[in-house]
């Protein structure tokens, strides 16, 4: 190779190099039109949405993260002394003196949708009308349904592991369809701002469709008290934005690797306009707070980066209490969820 071919090389490479990291600089000036999303594999969906993956593999499209202080400097509150960053392997395995509760599905009319759709619902086991139990809607990530979490066999065991041994109350646990499409919406989940609108209006529909069916079919301890919201990745954005718009009627929310979306930024699949803007990310004055609001993820998330990181830290600047931790042994999978339900569930029927 001669001289002068080396140096055009070498010249070539630094101009890629420059580039690369003038796009990452840039992020603010990128539009949606600008951003073509990568079609999500199977695997990729079944990480994103909760689902359980029927081989378990690292995600291989990465998230850029923002420009933002290291998660290691954020420091829990006094509040957070009794998190268990590990959920104990006992509570994730099957015992022989405990019955274990199955998923069931029903449906719904929803008038915001103008369809009928879905949820499964995981009722104690010695469920009985005789008295009122607090009910957990836990919502699923983007490209998901209701029946990601049933699809999970460890989940019940989890939960009702936990009702034995006495960890947190009876309680009904609820999983909706988020997606809220359809009826002047866009019908299909993708990375595109359509879309996102779509996930957004599940908090409405929540509200005055699905809520009313539950309480009316379930013996369900109706109100705030008796409520709480929780979420992974996309769930855990919605749970967080839910409640934001209703903090009336939830008492315990939980986000587990929240995904971005709630305030304008770019990531890796899109470029979000975001839901509020950095100073609405706050309860309006007099509100009654939920009693903890839980923000939890892997440290090195593989799908959502930073992100759930950035929300700890607004919800700081906002001044809005939080708990946050961080799970290190965990990427955007079933181990982070579990560290965080564990945390999470704790705080119902107490």
């Amino acid at each position: 190779m001669t001289k002068r071919m080396a140096l055009c090389i070498l010249s070539a490479l630094l101009t890629a190099v420059c580039m690369g990291c003038g796009s990452q600089n840039n992020t603010k000036n990128v539009s949606a039109e600008d951003v073509t999303p990568a079609a999500p594999t199977e695997t990729l969906m079944s990480e994103l949405s909760g689902t359980p993956a029927a081989t378990p593999t690292a995600t291989t499209l990465p998230t850029e993260a923002p420009t933002a202080t290291p998660t290691d400097a954020l420091t829990p509150g006094a509040e957070t002394t009794d998190i268990t960053v590990q959920c104990p392997s006992e509570i994730l395995t099957k015992r022989d003196t405990v019955s274990y509760a199955s998923f069931e599905h029903g449906t719904y009319y929803s008038s915001i949708c103008d369809t009928t759709r879905g949820y499964t619902v995981l009722l104690p086991p010695g469920y009985t009308t005789e008295k009122k139990y607090p009910v957990v809607y836990l919502l699923h990530g983007i490209f998901g349904n209701e029946n990601s979490f049933a699809g999970d066999k460890t989940l019940p065991v989890l939960i009702d592991n936990m009702m034995a041994d006495g960890l947190c109350g009876e309680f009904i646990l609820v999983c909706p369809d988020i997606f809220a499409g359809g009826n002047g919406f866009v019908t299909t989940p993708a990375f595109t701002v359509e879309a996102m609108a779509a996930y957004d209006r599940f908090a409405q529909e929540l509200i005055t469709c699905l809520m009313p069916e539950i309480n009316g079919k379930y013996a369900v301890m109706e109100g705030r008290d008796g409520t709480a919201i929780a979420g992974f990745s996309m769930g855990g954005r919605e749970a967080l934005y839910t409640s934001l718009l209703y903090p009336e009627y939830f008492s315990e929310v939980c986000a587990i690797a929240p995904a971005p979306g709630i305030v304008e930024c770019t990531d890796k699949f899109m470029h979000h306009e975001g839901s509020l803007k950095e100073e609405e990310v706050k309860y309006k004055e007099g509100t009654i707070l939920p009693n903890h609001i839980l923000i939890c993820c892997a440290k090195r998330d593989s799908v959502v980066g930073q992100y759930p990181s950035s929300y700890a830290q607004l919800y700081e600047k906002n001044g809005i209490p939080r708990i946050w931790y961080e799970i290190p042994d965990a990427d955007h999978d079933q181990r982070a969820q579990y560290s965080g339900l564990y945390n999470f569930l704790q705080w119902i029927g107490k």
